[in-house]
């Protein structure tokens, strides 16, 4: 299924957002993690999405939804790479798709708005580990402007099996060509848990 761009709604996200986008991360964690039944797993609340998400908005990380027809077909959002002053340009993201949108041109739009918002806010790199297995979250990121950067094998295990994950990195205006200028990006260290992900 392919859709329009110009049918697709990247903005940022609201409260009312919440319940799709939790019932999207549940969905593909359900798909992704293998058999949850034998690894227990502290239980996502609507609540948690919220808090979450509003300590980001409160520190000026960009928390976005693409919406087609009214309904939410994805999101994504940044947190700190690290939490030490020395690090604070640079980011780490997660971008979740709709599995009824996958393939459908969804990641295509809501990831390089997520790009432009982090660098408009002026931060200068954007990281993303990504499963060695999912190849079109693979190319999407190339297709963005992300490189290959290392890999980290077999750090994770789902479906009876290791998986590797690849980690991606793009610069994010000037990158590393210029300082960084002044400061306009979070203006507060974010605790442990705002900085937890919610997937």
């Amino acid at each position: 299924m392919a859709i329009s761009p110009q049918s697709i709604i990247v903005r940022p996200s609201t409260d009312l957002d919440v319940p799709a986008m939790l019932a999207i991360y549940l969905h593909h964690i359900s798909k992704g993690v293998g058999d949850l039944g034998a690894y227990p797993m502290a239980k996502l609340e609507a609540e948690d999405l919220k808090r979450r998400r509003k300590n980001l908005r409160n520190s000026r990380l960009p928390h976005l939804v693409a919406e087609v027809g009214g309904v939410v077909a994805g999101y994504a959002y940044v947190v700190p790479f690290r939490k030490r002053p020395a690090y604070r340009y640079t980011l780490k993201h997660s971008i979740y798709i709709h599995h009824e949108y996958l393939s459908a041109g969804i990641g295509r739009t809501l990831l390089p708005a997520l790009i432009e918002s982090c660098a408009a806010a002026g931060f200068r790199q954007i990281i993303g580990y990504i499963d060695s297995a999912n190849q079109p979250s693979l190319k999407l990121h190339e297709a963005c402007g992300f490189v290959q950067v290392g890999l980290l094998p077999s750090v994770g295990y789902k479906y009876g099996h290791w998986s590797d994950s690849v980690m991606m990195q793009r610069a994010l205006g000037p990158g590393s060509s210029t300082p960084p200028g002044d400061w306009v990006g979070p203006t507060e260290p974010m605790t442990s848990a705002d900085t937890e992900e919610a997937g």
